[in-house]
């Protein structure tokens, strides 16, 4: 993974109840945590975002989720970037899944509230087809929706694509993704899966997150969910995510 591990993230001063449960102690590569929950801790879907980026770290973007309910998000770290060309070492994750998802990169900032789809799509410079690993830090992926907000969203690595492509020249209502493991098909999907059209999915993540004064910035990589169900990345070896007509992200998975 490009830059280290991937972000630790520190519940802010505003939560003394998270203090027991620290997301850097989770982001150890290669170990695992308990989930807060179990610890009693009653944190809310308001309280992610809420949490702050570790000393040092710049946000390069931000994650959702709209699927499976309820609805989640995270920050991208810079340093959970990797690229295509360089191996993605399996042994820094506890239990990843590989995801494919449409990413957009914007030119123009977005706040909410009462953004549109028509906004999204006017601050949107390309997209890229990308490749999210999804990695939970707790044992066994035993989580609940505080957990996950715990853990920035579950987000692992970042792979981007090489296709960038004007959001004109698609048609993200209605295109079919493909995952291929060392030649074998895993798994398909379609953009309409990422609540109807990613577009959508984006301005609900901009208005749902502008309530705690988070703005999507020029420049900043928006990943609006995966077109299809994650896939476990058990052992080394080859990715290929395709959406069909538009281009392919790749990357190599190493192990000891």
């Amino acid at each position: 993974m490009a830059g280290g591990s991937p972000t630790a993230l520190h519940a802010a001063a505003a939560l003394p109840r998270q203090r027991a449960w620290r997301g850097a102690a989770a982001r150890r590569p290669g170990r695992a945590a308990t989930r807060a929950t179990q610890f009693g801790h009653h944190i809310s879907l308001d309280d992610g975002p809420r949490c702050r980026l570790q000393a040092g770290q710049r946000r390069q973007g931000h994650a959702g989720r709209v699927r499976p309910r309820p609805a989640r998000y995270g920050y991208l770290p810079a340093s959970a970037f990797a690229y295509e060309g360089t191996p993605v070492d399996r042994e820094r994750f506890i239990a990843p899944f590989v995801e494919l998802e449409p990413a957009f990169i914007l030119k123009r900032p977005l706040r909410g509230p009462n953004i549109t789809v028509a906004d999204v799509i006017n601050a949107i410079e390309y997209a890229v087809p990308a490749i999210e690993i999804i990695d939970s830090r707790v044992q066994n992926w035993a989580i609940e929706l505080p957990d996950t907000l715990s853990d920035n969203g579950s987000t692992g690595a970042v792979i981007l694509g090489g296709t960038p492509r004007r959001v004109d020249e698609l048609t993200l209502s209605d295109t079919r993704g493909t995952l291929h493991f060392n030649g074998h098909h895993m798994m398909d999907g379609n953009t309409r899966n990422i609540l109807r059209n990613p577009f959508a999915a984006t301005a609900w993540l901009c208005n749902r997150l502008a309530t705690y004064g988070v703005e999507f910035e020029p420049g900043q990589v928006i990943l609006p969910g995966s077109c299809l169900e994650a896939v476990p990345m058990n052992e080394a070896g080859h990715w290929s995510g395709t959406f069909a007509g538009w281009g392919a992200v790749e990357f190599e998975v190493s192990a000891p």
